[in-house]
């Protein structure tokens, strides 16, 4: 690109007379390069933040086509651009802010494998993906990497933002050394109020600005939680725990509320004991989580002579737009008191929409006995996309 980013821009003037700002803190900003992680509700509002802020080059990682369930709080998208990829039509949104800013878009899945070469050249990364497999990933690749991680969820009512940076002490494992067993809320099922994205995802774009100019205290080792029923915020501060050598053996965390904050609970869970931070689930005890089965393997197994189950959980009105032949349908609210309907002896391949409550709905039977159940990849969804079109999508 020939064009490049003028930190002495009047554009930013605004930002430049802002104390310990200045020219410098502009011109960090234009040599910066940030590895966004999500092109959806957090993304578009860390994108927008950042490009109109003069960072010099984004890039921009997420393998989602955009969907129109996604508008009500995914603002770089517009009713145009659904069935695009996230990460062009964000990249288009980016242009229009600031034609001058380097955007990449990445189409794929932020990975293991493929997390040390996107990040090979970073200053920074920020995760907001809302899925807990990737923020692990993102985690132990910014450590490797040496830079800061800024991480943000939202669901329901409630949004949560921190940062982890292994070279000052802080990782996200400190707050939780493994993943939760239930994979944690989702917009799906759980629902999201739109302003929660807007609100988190400002507060982690305002993170990325004060890591990259030098202002401010970072939220290393504190996670800040936002409650847009109540308005009001909170603090929870975790450090890393370690015995009489030295060695790492955990965390330690102090907050007021005693509760478990991270992405795998929500603030707003119905009433109940919440979970110390201190007792995260034994690994002895977490049952594994159920395999995928893509949409296409699936079509082959239907077309044999030993089909496997398919037990539909979504609900009755969404059946009755499109259904797979042959599946049962039992709500996921209803699995729990009629799992005996189903043989356990049986392969069952649970789906849903999207893959979100069918994945919860396979763990769910793996630990009622249920020795073989496969998770549909993308839901119905992905089988119109990839087997058959004449099933309707919605």
């Amino acid at each position: 690109m020939d064009d490049v980013i003028d930190p002495a821009s009047a554009r930013y003037a605004r930002q430049r007379v802002l104390p310990g700002f200045g020219a410098a803190g502009q011109r960090r900003l234009a040599d910066a390069h940030i590895v966004v992680l999500g092109a959806g509700g957090l993304g578009s509002a860390v994108v927008p933040a950042l490009v109109a802020a003069g960072v010099g080059r984004l890039t921009i990682v997420d393998d989602d086509v955009i969907d129109v369930t996604n508008l009500h709080r995914q603002l770089l998208h517009g009713h145009a651009d659904v069935g695009r990829t996230k990460v062009d039509s964000a990249k288009d949104a980016a242009a229009a802010l600031s034609p001058e800013t380097a955007v990449h878009p990445v189409p794929h899945r932020f990975t293991a494998e493929n997390a040390d070469a996107l990040l090979a050249d970073a200053d920074l990364v920020i995760d907001g993906t809302d899925d807990l497999p990737t923020l692990y990933v993102a985690d132990d690749a910014a450590a490797r990497a040496g830079i800061p991680l800024v991480w943000g969820s939202a669901a329901r009512f409630s949004g949560q933002v921190g940062v982890s940076w292994e070279e000052r002490g802080i990782s996200y494992r400190d707050l939780f050394p493994e993943p939760a067993a239930d994979g944690g809320l989702s917009c799906e099922i759980d629902g999201i109020l739109p302003t929660v994205c807007t609100v988190t995802g400002g507060m982690m774009a305002g993170e990325a600005l004060k890591l990259l100019t030098g202002i401010g205290e970072p939220l290393i080792g504190r996670v800040l939680v936002y409650d847009a029923l109540s308005g009001r915020t909170r603090e929870i501060r975790y450090r890393r725990a370690t015995d009489a050598s030295g060695g790492r053996v955990g965390r330690e965390a102090a907050a007021s509320s005693g509760g478990r904050v991270g992405r795998e609970a929500a603030v707003s869970r119905p009433a109940g004991p919440p979970a110390s931070l201190d007792s995260p689930p034994s690994s002895a005890t977490r049952p594994a989580i159920p395999t995928a089965v893509e949409a296409a393997e699936l079509a082959d197994e239907l077309a044999s002579a030993a089909p496997p189950l398919l037990v539909d959980v979504r609900e009755p009105w969404e059946a009755e737009i499109a259904a797979l032949p042959g599946s049962v349908l039992i709500p996921l609210g209803e699995l729990g008191e009629r799992v005996g309907e189903l043989d356990p002896a049986a392969s069952v391949v649970v789906y849903c929409h999207l893959g979100v409550r069918s994945q919860r709905a396979a763990q769910q039977l793996a630990i009622s006995g249920f020795e073989v159940v496969r998770n549909l990849a993308g839901g119905i969804d992905a089988w119109s996309r990839t087997v058959d079109p004449a099933v309707a999508r919605y």
